[in-house]
């Protein structure tokens, strides 16, 4: 007996759903909101392709293009390096973000608009830095290729 024996396929059939359109609306609102908005609309598309063909068949290009975009990504070292400095600046805005220093004498804005949100906004941005960062660090291990080694010895061809 499997461990999805016991859960009613009505509540398996429901919580897909929920799951799935639940991380795309989150993915969606996440693209003009700081948060990982691809990530979640992918994670939503993993989700409801369980159950749906569709979900599945726009699956396909995505993780092959995102394939393509992650060993180029790590082959060279300023891609990588950016890369880091970008997770950690995700996670140092999420900080500053949650600390909510004093609104700064240049900001014109008003200070209902300075860094709204507070924690909940601080904490998306922090986990996104870290996902960012440990999605970078799998995609560094598992495709950068070691460049050929020069041989700077005596021997010319």
């Amino acid at each position: 007996m499997g461990r999805t024996d016991a859960i009613p396929s009505c509540l398996c059939r429901t919580g897909i759903e929920l799951l799935g359109w639940g991380l795309i609306a989150v993915g969606l609102a996440a693209l003009v909101l700081p948060g990982p908005g691809l990530l979640a609309l992918a994670g939503g598309l993993v989700v409801l392709s369980l159950r749906y063909a569709w979900a599945k068949r726009l699956l396909v290009p995505i993780k092959v293009e995102a394939l393509k975009i992650v060993e180029k990504e790590v082959q060279t070292w300023p891609r990588i390096v950016a890369s880091a400095l970008g997770g950690l600046a995700a996670i140092a805005a999420g900080i500053l973000w949650g600390v909510r220093p004093p609104m700064p004498d240049w900001w014109i804005f008003g200070d209902r608009w300075w860094l709204p949100g507070s924690w909940f906004v601080g904490s998306t941005l922090i986990v996104s830095g870290v996902v960012a960062l440990a999605l970078m660090t799998y995609s560094f291990r598992k495709f950068r290729r070691p460049r050929a080694s020069s041989h700077r010895g005596g021997s010319s061809p």
